[in-house]
């Protein structure tokens, strides 16, 4: 199976920055896509940043300027550098790997999740 391995969540102050971490391990298949989610109570999980192995990145328009996404292929590991910080960013952040072998055949896992909090 797929495992997740994040880091890199915590409290910060407005303004400040944060650098999350995951790792995937197990039947991971080299050509991914690899991401990060957020989630609130009471709202849909949304789209932060994704990357796929060629290098293609997408953004939620709210974090475009502030947050920088990266992978390393190698390691199956992507990151999330946070700058600019602020309290709306506060959510759980999920880890994501998605791939398919065939269109008929798709995968999708998730991490357990990193809080994040942003004071005022």
């Amino acid at each position: 199976q797929v495992h997740l391995e994040e880091s890199g969540g915590g409290l910060v102050q407005a303004g400040g920055s944060l650098r999350l971490s995951c790792t995937a391990s197990g039947s991971v298949v080299s050509r991914n896509t690899m991401g990060w989610y957020r989630q609130v109570p009471g709202k849909q999980r949304e789209l932060v940043a994704t990357m796929t192995y060629g290098g293609r990145t997408n953004y939620a328009n709210s974090v475009l300027g502030r947050f920088t996404i990266s992978r390393d292929n190698a390691q199956n590991t992507v990151y999330l550098q946070m700058n600019s910080l602020k309290p709306e960013d506060t959510a759980v952040y999920y880890c994501n790997v998605k791939w398919a072998v065939v269109v008929e055949a798709s995968y999708d896992y998730w991490g357990q999740g990193t809080q994040v909090t942003v004071s005022s």
